[in-house]
């Protein structure tokens, strides 16, 4: 399509027009986003952006990323114009109403199209860069013919003032990643006001600073936007272009102010927008002739699409590749069963970051999706193999990233590579330090992405570093996301299971909460020829040890705890009291199970005790009101592991009387 503005300042103000009505008609969002950037979106999509609207998974296309999530009406504008299934007019008319895919915020599981979900500020652009990591890493691997697309994101000054932006920036620039474009939308205003009101930072000296490109246009002139645009694909390093644009552009009275960021119009100022832009046409009403050159847009896509797909069936790769795009869950049995089936001939008593460490030796041997990494942890976390080399700007098809110390951006780095497809990444960190990955974490749960976290030194069993390291509500409070197992194992053929688990729920991601101190194998009898039909820990909670008395105790415990309870049990079970010892990795999977079948484990007529080092708060729903909760509801203190855990009761000989006693009355 030739930049002619005549031809491109309709399809513009169409996004003008549809975002307006949008926002008033729910009398709810942000139209100064859209509004401003609506030529600058035109232009990409226009002239730059790889898509095929009837085909939105293609692997190869372009990677659209509206990190100023708030703005959502241009991206569902966009999908709109160009012709996808969905979002429908009624969709758009409906925006921010119950059922329509249309939310306040894009969500990637309501509209094809759109690549993930944003709205909490940076983090868009954070997952971009996940994408173009994906995108590198598959290229280094299949080629040109196959992977050869670019990753482009609209951010705004809040996506580059949250401290994520600082991490995700450096680790692209690091990288080199050259495929990353990103549109900042600079129009100088935040909620609050003009953004002088709370910065002075020099942001493009910033980018420059950590290995970018830096471009400038005026985000109004179609010409300039055009030529910054083809500046920032010819570069070899990731790209910022600054778009110089006036938010709420077409309203005249609102226009440049922060009135016009995050509420409606207001029915007298559509009413003179519409005047100033020339668009005489009822709302939610896009002329035919209009539309027909927005679906013009998507024809360059449609035949890159028909390429690809003949280079696909040609290449000597395809099934390779294919199989690279496709679920893992299938390999992980294949994979895990035997390496199980060795643990239980010959038990080790390793800290189950090292057991973690063990399994993913033969995971990332078989599997080549799997993707690693560490926020500077590597040694702790235990997360590399000699399956992962380095990925770096050298070599991208190595499967190993050293993040730096940068959690955050990490987690949503990840969360970016899962989305994007052929990737199954898991990067780990301290658990205390998942308060820093927590929002990424949460939002691998509402995007029902596969991720993997590897969250050691677990407990106030990492000693001597003291309470600012050791977790102690974290397990808990992690266990309160949707949609996000988190597992504690007790030994090496647990946390086996749990890995075997978590690569098998690919919309689901998970924990792994692993310690530093050595644990016994308890595991062992009947796993001499394991499948993963029979993985115990599908179960969330199981019988690891039944009492030989008759049963008065049911001991509930998760991870490095789980030995403590045997201890206990076996203390009882001396003094003619029944004990039950049930292990409890999984409280979310546990939760699933059929009503009889946690009856049967947690029966009524028994004194249930939860023995967990960490918060108590959440476990009275298994051990009731009458039951006993042992665990930790204070901040830990610097000592020997040892010596804590006597300190804060972690002992048979603490334990046990509590539990008599509680017998006793």
């Amino acid at each position: 399509m030739s930049l002619d503005a005549a031809r491109l300042q309709p399809m513009a103000n169409a996004i003008r027009a549809l975002s307006m009505d949008a926002v008033e008609a729910a009398n709810s969002g942000h139209p100064g986003m859209p509004m401003g950037m609506a030529d600058a979106a035109t232009v990409l999509f226009t002239k730059h952006l790889k898509f095929d609207p009837a085909a939105p998974e293609w692997a190869d296309r372009d990677r659209f990323v509206l990190s100023a999530g708030h703005g959502s009406m241009l991206i569902y504008s966009l999908l709109y114009l160009t012709g996808y299934a969905a979002p429908t007019i009624d969709d758009i008319r409906n925006f921010r109403k119950l059922g329509s895919p249309c939310a306040g915020h894009p969500e990637n599981f309501l509209l094809p199209g759109v690549e993930c979900t944003t709205g909490p500020l940076g983090q868009g652009l954070a997952m971009a860069v996940g994408m173009a990591m994906a995108e590198r890493h598959l290229n280094a691997v299949y080629g040109d013919d196959l992977v050869d697309h670019r990753t482009w994101v609209v951010a705004g000054d809040g996506c580059l003032m949250e401290g994520i932006n600082h991490e995700a920036i450096g680790l692209a620039g690091h990288l080199k990643l050259g495929r990353l474009n990103v549109l900042w939308d600079d129009n100088r205003i935040t909620i609050d006001g003009a953004t002088d009101l709370s910065t002075s930072e020099d942001i493009k000296a910033r980018y420059i600073a950590t290995g970018w490109h830096v471009t400038e246009c005026d985000g109004h002139d179609f010409a300039d936007i055009d030529r910054a645009l083809a500046e920032a694909k010819a570069d070899p390093r990731p790209s910022l272009i600054a778009c110089r644009t006036l938010i709420g552009k077409g309203a005249p009275n609102k226009q440049g102010t922060s009135g016009v960021h995050g509420a409606a119009l207001g029915a007298a100022e559509v009413v003179a927008a519409r005047e100033t832009l020339g668009w005489a046409h009822e709302p939610f009403v896009v002329p035919s002739e209009i539309l027909a050159d927005w679906h013009s847009a998507a024809e360059p896509g449609r035949a890159a699409h028909g390429a690809w797909a003949g280079r696909l069936e040609a290449s000597a790769h395809k099934d390779d590749f294919l199989a690279q795009m496709a679920p893992i869950a299938p390999r992980v049995p294949t994979a895990i069963e035997g390496y199980i089936r060795g643990l239980a001939a010959a038990p080790q008593k390793v800290a189950t970051r090292k057991a973690s460490e063990m399994a993913l030796g033969p995971l990332t041997a078989a599997i080549p999706q799997l993707v690693g990494g560490s926020a500077d942890l590597t040694g702790s976390n235990n997360t590399k193999t000699p399956s992962t080399l380095p990925m770096t700007a050298e070599d991208y098809a190595g499967r190993y990233v050293y993040y730096g110390i940068r959690e955050f951006g990490m987690a949503a780095a990840m969360n970016g590579m899962a989305l994007h497809g052929g990737i199954v990444p898991y990067g780990g960190t301290f658990l205390i330090f998942s308060d820093y990955c927590r929002n990424a974490i949460r939002l691998s749960a509402l995007q029902q992405t596969g991720v993997v976290y590897v969250m050691t030194h677990d407990s106030i069993g990492l000693g001597e570093d003291g309470p600012t390291h050791q977790p102690v509500e974290q397990v808990m409070s992690l266990r309160l996301i949707p949609n996000l197992n988190v597992y504690r194992p007790c030994d090496t053929i647990e946390t086996a299971e749990c890995w075997a688990l978590a690569l098998s729920t690919p919309e689901t991601p998970s924990v792994l909460a692993l310690t530093r101190q050595n644990l016994p194998q308890l595991r062992g009898e009947g796993d001499a020829d394991w499948t993963m039909a029979s993985n115990a820990c599908a179960k969330g909670g199981y019988r690891l040890r039944a009492g030989g008395a008759g049963r008065k105790v049911v001991l509930v415990a998760t991870g490095s705890e789980v030995a403590l309870a045997v201890e206990c049990a076996e203390v009882l079970e001396a003094q003619g009291i029944g004990a039950d010892v049930v292990s409890m990795p999984c409280t979310e999977l546990f939760d699933a199970q059929p009503e009889a079948y946690k009856a049967d484990l947690l029966p009524h007529d028994a004194l249930i005790v939860s023995i967990e080092a960490g918060s108590t708060l959440g476990w009275e729903r298994y051990t009731g009101r009458s039951g006993l909760n042992i665990g930790l509801d204070s901040f830990g203190a610097s000592a020997p592991a040892e010596d804590l855990f006597a300190h804060f009761g972690f002992t048979a000989e603490k334990i046990v009387p509590q539990i008599l006693s509680k017998l006793k009355n």
